[in-house]
């Protein structure tokens, strides 16, 4: 359906990809993955026509309709929610925009001729269901009947872009595009966003950094490495295994030539002076030339992984945590309802629920940030809790102050030694070092949070959301640190 045919992309002296050639079929659901900064958006922007490729074609059926996931809500503050979900479609909902301008004039002049024309457009775009649809679509991603009709400026921010979502899923599209589809979902619009994808029938192109969700719904993954991209069967963990496996047979056959260049090369050393195997000797080098002409270095990988080392001060006591009838209300809405738990030295507790539900508030309890209505936090003996917020970019008082500046102000008794090598460990090296925090990326800065986590050894580690800016590998990297992490876990995630 769509066809990608020798597509390139350079900036300056620099090659994203090349020698790009794919067919992206109906019914098939393709993850885009890749290093940040890889060229995965990029890719994705010449698909959808919004940047010119530097060379080669993407080829697109005339009529197809493309469903491309925007972040452009402030275009629509003061239009209804549902509303906002029908401009998906844009031919319907321009005819039903008519329409209520015609019906609305009916009193002075009433087109009989146009409204029949309109008439027949709302039933060729199947209009009359359009509405219920875009209805189900909201509440499938946690908007209830309810605020329909409620402006999109009373929602927050990660609702809005549910709504641009829906907006995308509504607007009957042949193929979808999407970028990072399930940024501000939770568990549960995530598991029915799966459903509707599955049952998508046109092609799929998404970027997440959501391991499970691209193994529940991938049929294909297109890999940005190497300068070019690679398309896999099957889903994200399939793709790990075969690409690996592609590695190592590749790595296997350049040391076999390798070895086989050094065994002529010991013949041609031992025999080049004898008269008798010079001929035998000269024939030996020739074929050395022919083999090593014929060895292609592997290029490195764009990927980098983070090293997440959490190690402790000191154990904590038994009992880590209390809590006792805390409740919290904002205005009318109570969102924590008499909370009581005891938490033990070594216990890993995730704290789950929809958006809105009091998960982050009742972790700013906890760590002092806010106050309960009632009930009491108890931290037991020799706790040294470390907190990674959801808003953790709040934590950058002086904005225009380095990264390695605000490191080194948590551990000013350290080496600039120290400092970097935690820093290094984060994949701050370089003049990376010297970003002002104001222009770090969201990734960036949570890495460089997790820095100062690490080197202020806490033995509870108070998470909320810590994936939502990592890229995958960065995700995979803070798995295995806190597999290894020795004290007690408090952890709030849609992962």
């Amino acid at each position: 359906m769509i066809s990608i045919t020798n597509l390139e992309k350079t900036y300056g002296d620099r090659t994203l990809f090349a020698d790009v050639s794919a067919q992206l079929n109906a019914g098939q659901r393709y993850g885009l993955v890749g290093a940040n900064g890889s060229g995965k958006t990029t890719l994705l922007n010449i698909l959808t026509g919004n940047l010119d490729a530097s060379a080669g074609k993407v080829s697109l059926p005339r009529r197809l309709r493309l469903g491309v996931l925007r972040q452009d809500q402030f275009l629509y503050e003061d239009q209804k929610i549902l509303h906002v979900a029908l401009m998906g479609h844009q031919e319907l909902w321009q005819v039903m925009v008519d329409k209520e301008k015609l019906l609305a004039n009916a009193e002075n002049h009433f087109d009989a001729d146009r409204f029949s024309e309109l008439e027949d457009l709302v039933q060729r775009y199947d209009g009359y269901s359009a509405e219920a649809g875009a209805a189900m679509i909201l509440e499938g991603l946690g908007l209830p009947a309810e605020i329909h009709y409620e402006p999109l400026s009373t929602l927050s921010g990660g609702f809005k872009l549910r709504v641009l979502l829906a907006q995308v899923l509504a607007g009957d599209p042949d193929a979808l595009l999407l970028d990072e589809p399930t940024n501000h979902l939770d568990i549960l619009s995530i598991r029915w966003l799966e459903t509707f994808l599955r049952d998508f029938v046109g092609p799929v192109v998404v970027i997440s950094h959501d391991h499970r969700f691209l193994d529940n719904v991938c049929t294909d993954i297109l890999d940005v490495d190497y300068q070019t991209v690679t398309e896999y069967s099957g889903n994200y963990t399939e793709f790990m295994l075969a690409k690996q496996r592609e590695r190592d047979r590749r790595e296997k056959e350049i040391a076999k030539r390798e070895m086989e260049i050094a065994h002529h090369q010991k013949f041609v050393d031992r025999f080049r002076a004898k008269a008798s195997k010079a001929r035998q000797a000269q024939s030996k080098v020739r074929m050395i030339e022919k083999k090593a002409d014929e060895l292609v270095e592997l290029p490195a990988s764009s990927r980098r992984y983070s090293t997440f080392k959490f190690a402790q001060k000191r154990d904590s006591g038994r009992e880590v945590l209390k809590l006792k009838g805390i409740t919290k209300a904002f205005d009318d809405n109570e969102v924590l309802h008499g909370v009581d738990l005891v938490l033990q030295r070594g216990d890993r507790m995730a704290i789950m629920g929809p958006n809105g539900i009091g998960k982050s508030t009742l972790l700013k309890i906890i760590m002092g940030d806010l106050a309960a209505d009632e009930g009491e936090v108890e931290w037991g003996y020799e706790t040294h809790p470390g907190y990674f917020a959801q808003d953790h970019k709040e934590q950058f008082e002086r904005p225009h102050r380095t990264a390695e500046a605000w490191i080194w102000d948590t551990c000013p008794e350290q080496s600039i030694g120290f400092v970097r090598g935690h820093m290094a460990m984060m994949l701050f090296s370089g003049d990376d070092v010297e970003k002002r925090l104001e222009s770090l990326s969201g990734g960036e800065a949570a890495r460089l949070v997790f820095s100062k986590l690490a080197i202020a050894r806490p033995n509870v580690l108070v998470l909320d959301e810590p994936t939502n800016h990592l890229d995958l590998e960065s995700i995979e990297a803070l798995v295995e640190g806190l597999k290894s992490f020795p004290g007690t876990l408090i952890i709030v995630s849609h992962d």
